[in-house]
């Protein structure tokens, strides 16, 4: 094996009676990079995440974590991982300092005061550490239980989509305490449904009906949509994608009050889209190129699958 390689998946197989969780999937996971598992709900992200941490048996393949297989050695797997899940229980009764003090008793601390220390500094909790954990903030809960999820050393993390319902101040102070880990040589699997927060990852897997879609730094993987998109602004936002959908060779994109089109040339084909426009009564009120998201390629792979 090579020895930065910290997660290994070959051909990855799971399934619950007729859904298909995970289709086949093959990926590696270098140590010490932020490797994101991206896709919309019931992609398979958290399926994949869950038998990483041994707590679902695949039907077909094979997975290694630090070189120790996820269904016969999960054992020795277990004190080199930490696990936040989606649900991430806090007792709300504690004090934040209780709920670090009961994890670490779980995972065989025995020395965990100067840990717990280190850990609330670097979270900005040492202030808030006699607080009960029920009166806390929604992001405060969530650095909590990764001070919770770290009070062991662990040497690889899987976070479940840490950043679902917390408020954006929040969530940009999350990813700050993640890029800092990275400095102390920990790995980190994180799962995310927003494709904007994947811009920060190492690498990722864009994943969807339980497939990787593609697999690549987030650069690499825009690079390799080789278009242009023109962004632009309308009155008449639906029946300008209609016309472009259905009367023209672009693919368009719709977000909020704006479409993305997806071209080959940005000043030649916003002429041939002006033209189309005019021609149906559609006044652009504003145009830009801009740059290829995350989101363009996404939805573009998911047009072309």
């Amino acid at each position: 094996m090579i020895l930065d390689i910290a997660i290994e998946i070959k051909d990855l197989k799971r399934s619950f009676e007729a859904v298909t969780a995970v289709d086949g999937i093959s990926f590696n996971v270098n140590k010490n990079e932020i490797f994101g598992i991206v896709g919309p709900d019931g992609s398979g992200k958290t399926t994949t995440i869950r038998i990483l941490c041994g707590l679902i048996i695949p039907n077909e393949g094979t997975a290694k974590i630090l070189g120790f297989d996820v269904v016969k050695q999960i054992n020795k797997i277990k004190k080199e991982i930490g696990y936040l899940s989606q649900r991430f229980s806090l007792y709300a009764d504690l004090s934040v300092d209780e709920n670090i003090e009961f994890f670490a008793e779980i995972h065989g601390v025995r020395k965990y005061k100067d840990r717990r220390n280190e850990l609330l500094s670097f979270m900005r909790l040492t202030d808030f550490r006699g607080f009960r954990a029920g009166k806390l903030s929604g992001g405060m809960k969530q650095k909590l239980a990764l001070a919770c999820t770290l009070i062991h050393t662990p040497k690889i993390i899987f976070l479940d989509e840490p950043t679902t319902g917390v408020d954006p101040v929040s969530r940009r102070d999350f990813w700050r305490i993640l890029s800092n880990l990275l400095k102390s040589g920990i790995t980190i699997i994180i799962s995310t449904p927003y494709l904007d927060e994947a811009e920060r990852f190492t690498r990722i897997a864009l994943f969807n009906n339980g497939k990787i879609l593609r697999c690549d730094t987030p650069e690499n993987i825009k690079a390799s949509m080789n278009k242009q998109i023109i962004e632009i602004v309308t009155p008449k936002i639906r029946e300008a994608y209609d016309v472009i959908i259905n009367k023209s060779g672009f693919e368009a994109q719709m977000f909020g009050d704006r479409i993305d089109i997806v071209v080959n040339n940005y000043k030649e084909d916003l002429v041939s889209l002006e033209n189309l426009l005019n021609a149906n009564q559609i006044e652009i009120l504003d145009d830009r190129q801009k740059p290829v998201s995350l989101e363009n390629v996404f939805i573009n792979l998911l047009q072309h699958q």
